[in-house]
């Protein structure tokens, strides 16, 4: 199979990942629910894997709290800062992990920024809005759909300035892009496990610079004979048994993106959008969309076919990507391809040169003139 989709989830993973799953699963009980070799190394591993996250993300250990994923990090960072009515600037590019919650608070979305690939607009339109004094401001890192890399750093500084706080969404660029809560001066970044990290689903970090406020009410293993929630990072936020055996597969993933580093990772993948541009250069029924500023993902439409139509034709051939609205209508809306959707390519470290090529060809075979209608 050519596995196109790790903007969804990374389907290749490093082989440490699956090994260190099945060890925690053999040796590893809860953590904090007793002083047996099980629960410590329970404990081990799960505080293991928040120093990797910390180091790699530029914070203290106790600011890396374990989530099921982003969509929950950011539903924390959200309820912790939006209240109900609140007004909130997003940019044009925010997942439904998002907007959804938003939508839930009956909060005022301000849309900053919806000019595909260009970083001037969205930090011309970030500072505009920044000026009303909104409640927060949530900024994917990186477009799910596009792989248009947001001018982050320029984002947080603006927030600094206009003393708003700010909520990153790096689920499309933690493990390739630098993503330091300390730097960006963010209140709170919330990442995935299982895409660019390598981890296994239902794992994610959600990186906090000061306190937050619960979803989940429980047990910690903290605090017992209090009713309230610890009012200590990461306690507050870990209600309930930890998924251990996904912590301690997050934690390989960690260690294998740290052993290649996100820049070479970064590299890899740039270069093979390149060469999946000059490619399909040469098909004159593909309209992809490329720019400047993009990670490893790409989207692309086919003249004349339906976009899930298109993905079906590919996955006969053993070709896996995505299509439709990839959970980010506002991003179509930005680049006005609400009504069609998209065929999204997504690379991860495990894509090779010649699966591009491989991919091209088919993408000839099933969208020339004549391919199209033989198959």
């Amino acid at each position: 199979m050519i596995y196109f989709d790790s903007a969804a989830t990374s389907f290749q993973k490093p082989p440490a990942v699956r090994a260190a799953v099945e060890r925690a699963m053999q040796t590893c009980a809860s953590v904090g629910r007793g002083g047996h070799q099980p629960a410590i190394n329970a404990a081990q591993t799960v505080f293991g894997c928040r120093e990797l996250a910390a180091e790699l993300f530029d914070c203290e250990a106790e600011q890396v709290a374990f989530t099921m994923n982003a969509t929950h990090g950011l539903n924390i960072a959200i309820r912790t800062l939006v209240p109900t009515g609140g007004r909130v600037v997003v940019s044009g590019f925010e997942h439904n992990a998002v907007t959804r919650p938003l939508h839930a608070l009956h909060a005022e979305q301000r849309v900053a920024g919806q000019v595909l690939f260009s970083p001037q607009d969205t930090l011309e339109c970030f500072e505009d809005a920044l000026k009303s004094a909104p409640s927060a401001a949530i900024c994917n890192y990186v477009s799910n759909v596009f792989g248009y890399v947001l001018p982050i750093n320029g984002i947080a500084a603006l927030c600094r300035l206009y003393d708003v706080p700010l909520i990153i969404d790096a689920s499309q660029a933690a493990g390739t892009l630098p993503v330091s809560l300390r730097q960006t001066g963010a209140r709170f970044i919330a990442m995935p496990g299982h895409k660019g990290l390598y981890g296994p689903q239902g794992t994610g970090l959600l990186l906090c610079a000061d306190g937050a406020e619960p979803l989940l009410f429980g047990g910690t293993g903290s605090a017992s004979i209090e009713q309230d929630m610890p009012d200590f990072l990461p306690d507050r936020l870990e209600a309930g048994t930890h998924n251990v055996p996904g912590i301690a597969g997050l934690a390989a993933g960690l260690r294998y993106v740290r052993m290649r580093t996100p820049e070479k990772i970064l590299q890899k993948e740039q270069r093979l959008v390149e060469l999946l541009h000059r490619q399909l250069s040469f098909l004159p029924r593909i309209r992809p969309f490329f720019g400047q500023a993009q990670s490893g993902v790409v989207s692309f439409i086919v003249d004349g076919v339906d976009c899930e139509e298109a993905a079906q034709k590919l996955s006969r051939y053993a070709v896996a990507v995505r299509a439709g609205v990839h959970c980010a209508p506002l991003a179509h809306q930005s680049a006005g391809t609400l009504d069609s959707g998209t065929i999204r390519v997504s690379f991860s470290d495990f894509n090779t040169p010649q699966e591009v090529t491989a991919f091209t060809r088919i993408c000839k075979k099933l969208f020339s003139d004549r391919g199209s209608s033989e198959s």
